[in-house]
């Protein structure tokens, strides 16, 4: 496979409303870390299925990264299917088995996943044999406080979720909503510039060799966000009303003030960061990503370019 990955780990590269899906498997064992968004679970359950995965081999363990929708979306649907285990890091367990839709950025950032139970804890610094590849478990809090990457040393593999990927990582909530996290981000960014990486699958976009400049891009991405809280709690937005629109496919433009006035992140962060009316809020967000090239005006709504 490309990048001189083994022929255990096969890497399944989705979009930005599902995440990457890794199988690691040996014949034996088939490990799948990360499941993708719930709109797609059907769709994951087809790929998986494919000769080129599993074909009809059974699915023996999921694991996660991390518990934001588009890594764990899928748990439940692929554990019916499969009657397997499910393994979480051990900061998200807490969390799922409360369903916390806060913490979780679910209601909250009106997203969405079926529930699931937790039927194993992975914690860092433990070594887990999967697919045939000893894989160590290392923290990686920052965009989110509990997660784990995934590091075979005999291969230089990091499974990275969206603790880096190739330009940057998942966003990080600004000093002021969560004081620990870019401290968190920085220090994780350090531990995996000391890790003898050669190849990063990340939770989005294709893997890559190119681990130096993709360090780089992070901490300085991170700086940015170190020095304006204001402009982290706007690109945290962005992410998510991008996110949203991925999975809904559209949004009416007239609708969008009620929108951001109406979900609590939006509504959380307008009211520390930017005290904006709901109008300038959403004008501003739409903007943005238009005029970044992500999303299109189009017939009364606004929908991904």
């Amino acid at each position: 496979m490309a990048l001189g990955l083994p022929p255990q780990v096969k890497v399944l590269v989705r979009d930005w409303l599902s995440a990457n899906n890794v199988l690691l498997h040996d014949g034996a064992d088939a490990v799948l870390v990360d499941t993708g968004y719930v709109r797609h679970a059907a769709l994951t359950l087809s790929l998986l299925r494919t000769e080129a995965m599993l074909g009809a081999s059974p699915l023996t363990r999921i694991v996660n990264t991390h518990c934001h929708s588009d890594h764990m979306g899928g748990n439940a649907s692929l554990a019916r299917a499969y009657g397997c285990p499910i393994a979480l890091p051990e900061g998200e367990v807490p969390l799922i088995e409360a369903w916390d839709h806060t913490a979780l950025l679910l209601d909250y950032a009106d997203q969405s996943a079926d529930r699931f139970s937790v039927d194993e804890t992975l914690f860092a610094g433990s070594t887990h044999r999967w697919g045939g590849l000893d894989w160590e478990s290392l923290a990686a809090p920052g965009h989110d406080m509990g997660a784990l990457c995934f590091f075979a040393r005999d291969h230089g593999i990091l499974i990275s979720g969206d603790a880096l990927w190739r330009n940057g990582f998942g966003f990080v909530m600004p000093r002021e909503i969560d004081p620990d996290a870019l401290p968190a981000t920085r220090a994780t960014l350090d531990m995996l510039s000391r890790l003898p990486i050669r190849v990063v699958i990340p939770g989005h976009g294709d893997p890559f060799d190119d681990v130096d400049d993709a360090l780089r891009r992070a901490y300085s991405r991170l700086e940015l966000y170190e020095g304006d809280p204001q402009r982290a709690a706007r690109h945290a937005l962005k992410v998510v009303l991008m996110f949203k629109l991925l999975d809904c496919r559209r949004l009416p433009i007239d609708g969008m003030p009620r929108y951001v006035e109406r979900v609590g992140l939006y509504r959380d962060f307008n009211a520390k960061f930017l005290k904006m009316t709901p109008q300038a809020l959403a004008d501003a967000l739409v903007g943005d990503l238009a005029r970044s090239g992500a999303v299109r005006r189009e017939g009364g709504f606004v929908v991904p370019a």
